[in-house]
């Protein structure tokens, strides 16, 4: 299968915002946008029946809409709608494993009605084997191929201990499609023993802060030769990881965060950090899992 980047529809204002951003992320990528609907009441394609006794009527219409606006707004962009008679979930998956990205529509910390994104987004986004984007309304818009510099850039958070290359990878093919900086954020947390009576203890913060300088500068040497027209921008904060790439998301156009494929039984599929961004941060999140 030619690469893809997959949206799913469901109808409402988030999955329509979804879609628009996948359009362009499909056209800066010059990938095919895949647009995907899936219901397990779909029935094989009845000929010559009226509408109003067209049991796929609503389902082809949510695809055909959308097909229509993205490919006004996209007229170079090849887009494929696709019906699928199965379970959203199991259909998404299936697709995530096929697709350079999977795009989906997301309502944060708003109560969330509908089934395709209350039931369905967040399971898809801890399972699925390649990138899953998250996008809300609002930030799904048309606009420019490339942002001014320094505006809309790309966040990535960064842990420095396991393999990272899938997130970075991610990160820096981003980056470099919208022709923007790429800001790569540490966030690690004080021990108690930088704490004292009267404040926190510097001369532990400055070793701290030296020996992630030096780990971070090891990783993103190779990736900085590999992509030398993205402007890299790199910080060490101290605080929570998760509070750390919130702050930083602010004024992003993408913020990407990582998530371990395989995790301990009792522990959630998705750690801190992923659900710190996708619950406060306002721009797109790219949750991409790695082992």
């Amino acid at each position: 299968m030619e690469p893809v980047v997959t949206v799913g529809l469901d109808g409402s204002p988030e999955s329509l915002a979804a879609a628009r951003w996948a359009a362009d992320e499909a056209e800066r990528r010059r990938l095919t946008l895949r647009l995907l609907h899936a219901w397990p009441l779909l029935v094989p394609e009845p000929a010559h029946v009226p509408a109003e006794m067209d049991q796929n009527y609503w389902a082809r219409r949510i695809v055909h809409k959308a097909r229509a606006e993205l490919q006004k707004g996209h007229p170079g962009l090849t887009v494929v709608g696709s019906l699928i008679a199965d379970d959203a979930e199991h259909a998404l998956l299936q697709a995530a494993s096929e697709s350079e990205m999977t795009v989906l529509g997301s309502r944060g910390l708003v109560p969330v009605e509908s089934y395709f994104l209350g039931d369905i987004s967040m399971p898809v986004v801890a399972r699925a084997d390649g990138p899953v984007v998250l996008v809300r309304a609002g930030s799904g818009g048309p606009g420019p191929q490339h942002a001014p510099a320094g505006e809309g850039g790309v966040v990535v958070a960064l842990k420095l201990q396991g393999p990272g290359d899938h997130l970075l990878a991610f990160a820096f093919t981003s980056a470099a499609a919208r022709g923007v900086p790429l800001r790569v954020v540490h966030g690690q947390s004080l021990p108690v023993a930088a704490y004292t009576p009267w404040g926190v203890d510097h001369d532990v913060t400055d070793e701290m802060a030296q020996d992630a300088r030096k780990k971070l500068d090891r990783i993103l040497g190779p990736w900085r030769d590999r992509f030398p027209h993205v402007e890299v921008d790199d910080g060490i904060v101290l605080e929570s990881p998760a509070k750390a790439v919130v702050g930083a998301a602010h004024g992003a156009g993408l913020l990407v965060v990582g998530r371990r494929k395989h995790r301990p039984a009792p522990a959630p599929h998705l750690g801190s950090v992923a659900q710190a961004a996708i619950h406060h941060a306002r721009c797109p999140v790219a949750v991409v899992p790695h082992t």
